[in-house]
């Protein structure tokens, strides 16, 4: 799919986000086919290391809203089972960010291992501004990582944090500029794909070990409560507003 470049060499597969006349909103179809990729790459000899990468301005503006609105119910499984093979993919995972990371962009972050940003990346979680709520575990792993006030700041009031604020709490390993994110990823991803496979799996596994169940439990109890105030009056305001590109009305609700 256009949507989606795929490219393997040296151990490393590189998934580029590629519909930037959309800036990089997922639809229906990126979850499924990441997924697949990613769940084949899990078994393949000849892939080491994932990178998922944006372009130079944008990385991901998050969920296509009208793609989004009339999801099917097999749209729900495949985000869940995106979600689901990010969070427990056992081999290293590597995110180019540049430009704007929103909503998903954002959040499936917190399962990557490594991530080179650009210095124009902006990170942000507004779940809460949309009427609904943190998604991949975020409620989660956002306060344990970042803190609990800084996790307040972006999950609460869905405020941006830029790249050096998310250098400072250990969310990326480092900035640089745009040009130069994609290069540096792949340079690192090269790094991994160069060591025994063995011992990088078995050091991830521990790295996380203990969250795994703790993580998919908190995942499907957001799908639930998100599916749920996904049909409450605040939700549908606040996507009948962005589609009218207005300020949402939140005052009677």
């Amino acid at each position: 799919m256009n949507d989606l470049l795929i490219d393997s060499a040296d151990g490393v597969m590189t998934i580029t986000l590629s519909r930037l006349e959309k800036k990089n909103a997922f639809t229906q179809d990126m979850y499924q086919k990441i997924s697949e990729v990613l769940n084949q790459s899990r078994e393949s000899v000849d892939v080491r290391v994932v990178i998922i990468q944006g372009h130079e301005t944008v990385f991901s503006a998050g969920n296509d809203i009208n793609d989004f609105l009339g999801r099917s119910p097999s749209g729900v499984s495949a985000v869940l089972n995106f979600l689901t093979s990010i969070s427990t993919f056992p081999k290293p995972l590597v995110a180019a960010v540049c430009g704007p990371a929103v909503g998903i962009g954002t959040t499936m972050l917190f399962h990557f291992d490594l991530i080179y940003a650009g210095d124009n990346a902006a990170f942000s979680m507004p779940f809460v501004n949309l009427g609904i709520c943190p998604e991949a575990g975020s409620s989660y792993l956002a306060p344990r990582m970042m803190g609990f006030p800084r996790a307040a700041e972006a999950l609460l009031l869905g405020e941006p944090f830029l790249a050096e604020s998310a250098l400072e709490m250990g969310f990326i390993n480092r900035i640089v500029p745009p040009r130069e994110a994609a290069s540096l990823a792949q340079r690192q991803a090269q790094k991994l794909a160069d060591k025994p496979l063995g011992s990088l799996l078995a050091t991830k596994r521990l790295m996380k070990k203990g969250q795994d169940s703790i993580l998919a439990e908190r995942i499907k109890a957001e799908s639930d409560t998100f599916a749920m105030l996904l049909q409450e009056p605040a939700a549908r305001e606040a996507f009948s507003a962005f589609l009218e590109k207005r300020k949402p009305n939140f005052s009677k609700m």
